[in-house]
């Protein structure tokens, strides 16, 4: 697996992480604890060397899964977390946001405990909470730095403003973000402003939840609990309508010898040498399709040519419900 470095501190990382929240988040129904253990394993030894959870997934038990699960290679792996929402401790319901430095440093406790480390490798605030200066929520996590119990900075779902401010206090190490062929609006500010201040960034969905896989279309159900039913861009309508990006990828992807998602990734890997997308699997032939996108070259001739027909091509429905995407930056 290539490496790909992640700001300007010296993080360094495989190209292509793995994105660990729908193996206990989001998506039901959730595999065997035991199976999802084996694929990252198996992760590791196909060179993957980012992790991405949360403590909100599950809430907690991803951690604690993806902190079994990477115990024997503790020292070779780069785990992320992140911190931010309120967690009703009865119910493990999020209760909104909460970016205290007083709220940030129970929180690290709690997360370096369920996932069994000292340091936790790259630290993200997962929302931007209104009611906290940035400039605390930086200066509580240098604190940690310092310490020792946090060894990067970084933040998910930003504004520009927002990252600049906090970049000041302490080095911003990734950004994370939504961004994939479907959802394109990190290219209007958030990645010139991460090249200009030295920043990596992790694209957390980038095959649309799924949908760019090829494997899902309007006749495709799902769990009344699975997070894509709530969302308009799933609609059966929209996701009819949104084929065309599909059908895109696949005339790339045959000319390729690739599938679909690998061209959806390499076009990601393509765009900048500092982007390392975190695709979510729970099956291990889907993990290594994706791994195989680092393999595929796209030529500037073909960006060219997936970019025009891109440009003709509207993708149909929002990203997230109204009050969803109010708690983001971008």
């Amino acid at each position: 697996m290539k490496k790909r470095k992640l700001g300007s501190e010296g993080l360094e990382v495989s190209a292509i992480g793995l994105g660990c929240m729908g193996m206990t988040h989001a998506f039901p129904p959730f595999p065997p604890k035991a199976e999802m253990i084996a694929l990252i394993r198996h992760a590791v030894e196909k060179g993957v060397t980012l992790f991405d959870t949360a403590e909100i997934y599950g809430p907690f038990t991803n951690e604690e899964l993806v902190g079994e699960a990477l115990a024997p290679v503790r020292n070779s792996v780069v785990i992320a977390t992140k911190f931010g929402f309120a967690i009703d401790p009865e119910t493990g319901k999020q209760t909104g946001v909460d970016s205290r430095p007083e709220h940030i440093k129970r929180a690290v406790e709690g997360s370096l405990r369920r996932l069994g480390v000292e340091t936790i490798d790259l630290y993200y605030q997962h929302r931007v909470d209104p009611n906290v200066p940035i400039e605390e929520v930086a200066g509580a996590v240098k604190e940690l730095i310092a310490q020792g119990k946090v060894r990067y900075f970084g933040l998910s779902e930003a504004g520009v403003q927002t990252i600049r401010r906090a970049h000041a206090v302490a080095p911003v190490t990734a950004v994370q973000s939504e961004y994939s062929f479907m959802w394109r609006a990190p290219e209007a500010e958030l990645l010139p402003a991460l090249d200009e201040l030295g920043i990596g960034f992790v694209p957390f969905s980038p095959l649309g939840r799924g949908f760019l896989t090829g494997k899902i279309d309007e006749t495709t159900t799902f769990d009344s609990a699975d997070f894509r039913s709530s969302l308009p861009r799933f609609t059966a309508e929209n996701r009819k309508a949104n084929r065309a990006v599909v059908d895109l990828l696949a005339r790339i992807a045959h000319r390729k010898n690739a599938t679909p998602a690998q061209i959806a990734l390499a076009w990601l890997l393509a765009q900048k040498p500092s982007i390392v997308p975190i695709p979510a699997t729970r099956r291990v032939e889907r993990l290594d399709e994706n791994l195989g996108a680092a393999d595929v070259e796209l030529t500037t001739d073909d960006l060219q040519e997936i970019n025009a027909a891109a440009s003709r091509i509207a993708v149909h429905g929002q990203r997230y419900p109204e009050p969803l995407e109010r708690m983001t930056g971008l």
